[in-house]
């Protein structure tokens, strides 16, 4: 009896450690956000990445398609910082080459009714920035001189705001 009893017992803990891996596997771990991504536009219309880095580093970007199915997200563009972007701001041209940025994957021509997707990384995936979601009209809706981006309330609800670089640099790292 004692022998079923410890099989009993010790194919129940086999079974819920396998659940557990199982769960720990499938959870979709992030990075902790550090930095606020947005986006701007030049005077010539060229769209802008932008970075505000809060307190660590942040070492490149990439824009993609966002898809509920990962096997599905599209990368359309993908920038590494010459060296580690670090407390402050950080803007870069998305179509062309900008100084202190290498394209890594050149930006693929975008198209509209699509819904793009800018992040920023850390290469030991130690860090991330905050993503902003955007499409073309909202690029074309940009002038230049203002950012949009995802912006966190007090009771973290997330929502698309376009402010002036200025209230960008001094408000975006308020609710890391």
């Amino acid at each position: 009896m004692w022998s079923t009893t410890s099989r009993s017992v010790s194919r129940r803990f086999i079974g819920a450690v396998a659940i557990g891996v199982a769960l720990a596997a499938t959870s979709g771990c992030t990075a902790p956000d550090d930095a606020v991504a947005g986006i701007a536009v030049t005077a010539d219309g060229h769209l802008l990445g932008v970075m505000m880095v809060c307190g660590h580093q942040i070492d490149g970007a990439t824009l993609y398609v966002d898809s509920d199915d990962v096997n599905k997200q599209v990368t359309v563009g993908s920038w590494t910082g010459d060296r580690p972007v670090t407390q402050g701001i950080a803007t870069w041209t998305l179509d062309s080459p900008a100084p202190g940025w290498t394209a890594t994957k050149s930006l693929a021509p975008l198209t509209t009714k699509t819904t793009y997707t800018l992040y920023g990384w850390t290469r030991d995936n130690t860090w991330s920035a905050s993503s902003v979601s955007f499409t073309l009209a909202d690029r074309d809706r940009l002038t230049p001189g203002k950012v949009r981006y995802e912006s966190t309330s007090n009771n973290g609800d997330e929502s698309a705001i376009t402010v002036s670089v200025g209230d960008f640099k001094a408000k975006a790292c308020q609710n890391m």
